[in-house]
Formats: structure tokens, C-alpha cells, sequence
């Protein structure tokens, strides 16, 4: 869309909603990985759309961090069991002027946005809509969507602010066990051999872990040795998680939710992945951040078992991958037998 093209779309937008600035509502009722993955796309959509108000549905339990974003105006409530499309009939206004989807490649979301009667729809099942990229990363794939719309976007424009409130533990290191499937869950035993390692080395470690993680969180604590106040069981408000993992002098997870927030804050990371590659989740390219991973066939992300080449990963090459990054994390020689994420 040129910018004429915008200016005209804008002028009759407008008259359409009574003087009101026209409404862009883009679909991505996914989890926290899922925003985070999606902000390039968001900010892109924002560019594009100076004039409008730009509305995101998704789970009411990340508004605060969409609206840091920047990209969003406001966040619509929308969410589903599971990875579902939900649905959207209770959209109180006049239809969108656009509607995007970022949900999935499907009939089903561009459906839910469809019966809401935008003046624009723009998805992946629609007639005129791309083809889908399957084996792109996922920042790639919707800033790519989006391209052949004609809306440029940045893969790595996905820095976040940093946070208003302080960190519950500056400068610690944040082990977070837990995952939403077992297939993407390194063992707890592992985990806490780990912690073990970087406290005999100096290090102030805390665990986190989100809501039903609980008796996790405290077996690795109980098998580490830590301390009652570093461990954050339960699940953190997601703005103190956002503030714990900005002031942390490294992270170390799985493929989940808090891999990415220290990707968005520009914090050290090491990220275990299995069994997706971190070639279609893993962190851009850069120094700061290692994502150890078995190269083999894909696995199911949403087993109910550990994923072999999850499993493979020892404790010995995590510890030290921690240590190299904590020391310096810059220059040194990856681990042996590991993969960066950023190597496409």
C-alpha cells in the first residue's frame, strides 16, 4: 500500500466512522512467546497505519506488555483453550476498517475476523492471501505476510523498554524450569545440577515458574540448595517477570515464554530447544544469546514426553555454556556439538 494509497484509505475510513480515527484489529490470541515473536509484525502494522487505532486480540493477562510494545493502542480480550481461535462476537464497535491476521494460516481465524465484516481483511486464507512459509523462523513468516501486502516489517525490531517497576532480584541469574508440554521440559534433576554449579561459582540463582509449576519449581530447588526467597513459584504478574528478567544477568530456560522476554530486554540468554530447531524459535543473531540444540527430524512441540533431543543436551555443556556467557558473553567458542539459534 503506497503512502496516496493510505492517505485516500484514511480519508474514507474516517467518514465511514463518524470522525472517529479508523480501526486496525489484528488477531494473535496466542501466549507470551507468541506476542513477543509477533512485535516485529506489530510495529510493522503500526507504520503502516499511523492514522488508526490499532487494537490486538489476545489474552487480557498480556495487555500490559502489548501496550509496551509501542505497536498497540488498546488490546481487544480474546483467548481460547490450547492454540484454539477464539471467538470474537462480542466486538463491541463499528466492523474494523483492517483486519490482519497473525493468529495462524487457517480458515478458522481469518473466519473469526471475517464475521466481523472489515472493510479489509488480510490473512493467509484469504484469496489473494501468501502462501505460508512453514519452515521460516516465526518473526520472518509474518514480517514476510506482511511484505507481500505490502506493509514492510523488521524481523529484528523486537527490543521492548525497559520496565517502570525494579527488579525483585537484580543482577541474579533466572532458571525457569518449566514449559507448557513435557516435550519442551529439560529435567527438573538437570536443571538443579545446573544451579548447583553456577552458586559454587558465585552466582545468585532464582528460580521462576508459571502457575501449576509449582512442585517442579521446589524439587529443583530442594535438589539445588536455594534459599526460600529465590524461589518464585506460582507464577510471577507478568510485569515483575518482565522487571526479573530485564535486571538478570542471564537466563536460562527452554523454548518458553521467559527465552523470549530476555530476547525483547537484550538479556543474556541460554535456551535448551527440543523439539522444535531454534531456527523457527531461537533468538536473532548475536553474541549475547546461545541456544543449545540436538539437530534431527522435528518433534511434536506439544508431547507429553521429553523430546530425545532435548534429553541429549548434558548438564555439563549447559553449565558451561552459563559460565562462558556470564564471564564475558562475547567471542568464545561455542560448546561443543550445540547449534546457535542464529544460524539459518
Amino acid at each position: 500500500m503506497t503512502p496516496r494509497d493510505r492517505t485516500a484509505h484514511r480519508a474514507g475510513a474516517a467518514g465511514q466512522h463518524g470522525g472517529r480515527p479508523p480501526c486496525v484489529l489484528v488477531l494473535r490470541a496466542l501466549g507470551l512467546g507468541d506476542l513477543l515473536a509477533g512485535v516485529p509484525a506489530l510495529r510493522g502494522v503500526r507504520r503502516a497505519f499511523p492514522g488508526h487505532r490499532i487494537v490486538l486480540a489476545q489474552p487480557p493477562w498480556l495487555t500490559g506488555l502489548a501496550l509496551a510494545t509501542g505497536a498497540v493502542d488498546a488490546v481487544f480480550p480474546a483467548e481460547a483453550p490450547g492454540r484454539a481461535v477464539p471467538g470474537l462476537a462480542h466486538w463491541p464497535g463499528p466492523p474494523p476498517d483492517v483486519a490482519i491476521d497473525l493468529h495462524g494460516n487457517g480458515p478458522e481465524s481469518r473466519d473469526a475476523l471475517a464475521a466481523l465484516r472489515p472493510r479489509r481483511l488480510l490473512a493467509h486464507a484469504c484469496p489473494d492471501g501468501p502462501p505460508w512459509r512453514g519452515r521460516a523462523h516465526e518473526r520472518d513468516r509474518w514480517c514476510a505476510f506482511l511484505h507481500d501486502y505490502g506493509v514492510p516489517a523488521d524481523p529484528l525490531d523486537l527490543r521492548l523498554p525497559p520496565p517502570a517497576a525494579p527488579s525483585p532480584a537484580p543482577g541474579a541469574v533466572v532458571v525457569h524450569p518449566g514449559a507448557a508440554a513435557a516435550s519442551r521440559r529439560w529435567p527438573g534433576e538437570r536443571f538443579a545440577a545446573v544451579v548447583r554449579c553456577l552458586r559454587a561459582a558465585g552466582h545468585r540463582v532464582v528460580l521462576t515458574g508459571g502457575p501449576g509449576e509449582e512442585a517442579l519449581v521446589r524439587r529443583v530447588a530442594g535438589r539445588s540448595g536455594l534459599p526460600g526467597d529465590d524461589v518464585l513459584a506460582g507464577g510471577l504478574p507478568l510485569g515483575e517477570l518482565s522487571a526479573l528478567v530485564a535486571g538478570a544477568s542471564l537466563v536460562l530456560s527452554g523454548d518458553t515464554g521467559p527465552a523470549h522476554l530476555a530476547v525483547a530486554h537484550g538479556t543474556r540468554s541460554v535456551t535448551l530447544f527440543g523439539p522444535v530447531s531454534p531456527r523457527l524459535w531461537g533468538p536473532p543473531p548475536g553474541p549475547d544469546h546461545l541456544a543449545l540444540w540436538r539437530p534431527g527430524p522435528p518433534g511434536d512441540p506439544h508431547g507429553r514426553t521429553p523430546d530425545p533431543r532435548l534429553l541429549a543436551l548434558r548438564t555439563g555443556e549447559v553449565a558451561a555454556a552459563c559460565l562462558m556467557l556470564l564471564r564475558d558473553g562475547r567471542g568464545r567458542p561455542r560448546p561443543s556439538g550445540t547449534e546457535a539459534a542464529h544460524v539459518h
